[in-house]
């Protein structure tokens, strides 16, 4: 029972804290770059391997899974290269070499697809591919196609139910982590978020995680993997 009593204290620390409030402004103690953020919003992830895990379940995956992610940012408020994005959203669908956090698999290839919010203009669909590429580092490098399509970023329910679509090829609902998930009982955050610029993140169970499409040259549906991330994010 206590172990039960602490998994649910993280979660409401960590459910506060994505419904938290843009950056606050800069006081006397708090850091001047805090003054500089120009864009916050709503982050969700999902991957085919376990990222909160116990080092025996990561070793038997290593190389064998974590290969795909969805990686979807929702603009609370804010620009990107003098174009405002508020209200709008980005996804990205990744295939990569190896498994992605995996340290000891070294540079990795991969290969991605941008979804940029059908609702943006011309320009913000170019600030919002910029976006997403400055926040996944060279994950995003080789974008192999970007595409507008509606997207649906739910983030409504503080204890990690979020849901998100891209038409019909992306969709990811996620489930907070509960006991019933603890399989080892020494879990922890193993692979962290593939994004920058987080400002909070927590796991949760991909209840549905799916991508169907042409652009990868695979498509792949999970359930049930403690293989999500959500967060915030300011920058």
């Amino acid at each position: 029972m206590k172990h039960i009593g602490t998994i649910a204290i993280i979660l409401l620390a960590s459910a506060t804290a994505l419904q938290a409030a843009p950056p606050a402004a800069t006081s006397a103690a708090a850091p001047a770059a805090q003054a500089s953020t120009q864009i916050y919003g709503q982050y969700m992830e999902s991957r085919d391997a376990d990222v909160y895990t116990g080092p025996c379940f990561a070793n038997s995956e290593g190389n064998l899974a974590g290969h795909e992610a969805l990686l979807a940012w929702h603009i609370q408020q804010g620009s990107w290269n003098n174009v405002a994005l508020d209200g709008l959203s980005v996804v990205a669908v990744i295939r990569a070499s190896g498994t992605l956090g995996d340290e000891y698999e070294g540079t990795l290839t991969a290969k991605a697809l941008l979804i940029v919010d059908q609702n943006a203009t011309e320009e913000q669909r170019a600030a919002l591919e910029n976006f997403a590429q400055s926040q996944a580092g060279g994950l995003l490098a080789d974008v192999v196609g970007v595409e507008a399509l509606p997207i649906s970023f739910e983030m409504t329910n503080p204890m990690a139910v979020a849901t998100l679509t891209a038409g019909d090829q992306v969709r990811l609902a996620t489930r907070p982590v509960t006991d019933g998930d603890m399989i080892c009982h020494n879990e922890e955050v193993f692979y962290p978020p593939l994004a920058s610029h987080l400002t909070h993140s927590m796991p949760a169970v991909s209840s549905d995680s799916m991508y169907s499409g042409a652009a990868l040259g695979i498509n792949w549906s999970e359930s049930g993997r403690r293989g999500s991330f959500l967060g915030n994010f300011a920058n």
